[in-house]
């Protein structure tokens, strides 16, 4: 298949680099760059969401397929081309070459032409569909999944900082707590204080703790006393 990845960034190269290994004929350009897009099949959107609408229509229209790789936007950013479809993939992108190898076999979101699950077959992905009206709640859900939980990292980096200790000494037990929810989910997975109802602890907790990283703690920790009470909503009375 014949495909133009528009913007050079990490998600760009990803793209790039993985369809080129599935056996394509991929080019790669910057959004800026003057595109000659003449038989190409596909081209793919790889740009900020904002830019979406004026990358679009800076298109020359075409037979081919325009799709973008925004969880969050719908397929109307990308009128007036006639044939448009979205592609995104569930996967985290950090660089153009763990992201290539990320893409192959992963699960996509996809909308629109059906040409694209052609490109997710040839990467050896699963396609999976949902409403238009539950884009935004899609995309918050993986932001959840990924970008959240390199942010909590990031606190426990600054904490264990201030301890003389670092990240990578609390790494292993983020990843326990990974594997536990994936072997029997975050209601049953739940440890520390907030699922035995620990209060004094967990003000303990806050008097120890910088003022600044308080409010992330606190809002978690709310999170984790639900969690707790769905578990003890489940026991037998």
């Amino acid at each position: 298949m014949k495909i133009t990845v528009v913007g050079a960034g990490r998600a760009g190269t990803s793209f790039f680099l993985a369809l080129a290994e599935a056996g394509h004929d991929v080019a790669l350009v910057h959004h800026e760059d003057r595109m000659d897009l003449t038989g190409q099949e596909l081209v793919i959107l790889c740009v900020p969401d904002d830019a979406l609408v004026e990358t679009s229509r800076a298109l020359a229209r075409g037979e081919y397929v325009v799709a973008h790789v925004a969880g969050s936007r719908r397929l109307d950013v990308l009128t007036p081309h006639a044939r448009v479809a979205s592609l995104h993939p569930l996967v985290a992108l950090p660089s153009g070459h763990l992201g290539a190898r990320r893409l192959r076999g992963a699960t996509f979101c996809v909308a629109g032409d059906a040409l694209v699950r052609d490109v997710v077959d040839s990467l050896g992905g699963q396609a999976l569909t949902i409403s238009d009206e539950d884009r935004s709640l899609y995309h918050a859900t993986a932001t959840v999944a990924a970008n959240h939980v390199v942010a909590l990292l990031g606190q426990v980096g600054e904490l264990a900082e201030r301890l003389g200790l670092s990240m990578a000494d609390f790494l292993p037990l983020a990843r326990q707590a990974l594997e536990d929810v994936e072997r029997v989910g975050p209601v049953d997975a739940l440890t520390g204080p907030a699922s035995r109802g620990d209060i004094s602890t967990i003000d303990a907790h806050l008097n120890a703790l910088p003022e600044s990283e308080r409010a992330a703690y606190v809002a978690m920790a709310h999170v984790a006393f639900e969690l707790a009470e769905r578990r003890r909503s489940q026991l037998p009375a």
